[in-house]
């Protein structure tokens, strides 16, 4: 699985992107996309995934700005960013945990950069 994610840049505090990331290689039904982050120096962290059932979990901090959808038929998860705030500015990773194998995929992350 290769995962290519896209939709990064640099915007306003207060402004919205939309992150896309699209897989290749075959995605099950069972697989579990998400979106992870990473600040310099730090480990990633969680900002939401789908758990199974496909019910969307998201981190504690986004406070109901972030929206992790899926198109299974494009085999493509996407994560609309509203509200942005210079504290999200990281670079962004694409997800998938194949639960069958406990196989972890990434994508090469998309820098999204939040100016004040």
């Amino acid at each position: 699985v290769q995962l290519q994610a896209s939709g990064g840049g640099l915007v306003q505090a207060g402004l919205s992107l939309r992150l896309s990331c699209v897989a290749s290689g075959r995605i099950y039904s069972s697989d579990l996309m998400g979106w992870y982050r990473q600040y310099p120096g730090k480990q990633r962290e969680l900002v939401a995934a789908f758990l199974p059932d496909n019910i969307p979990n998201y981190s504690d901090f986004l406070k109901g700005r972030f929206t992790i959808s899926r198109d299974t038929a494009k085999n493509a998860v996407y994560l609309q960013m509203n509200d942005l705030r210079p504290e999200d500015t990281a670079v962004y990773y694409c997800h998938v945990f194949r639960r069958e194998t406990r196989g972890h995929y990434w994508g090469q992350g998309t820098q999204v950069t939040v100016s004040s």
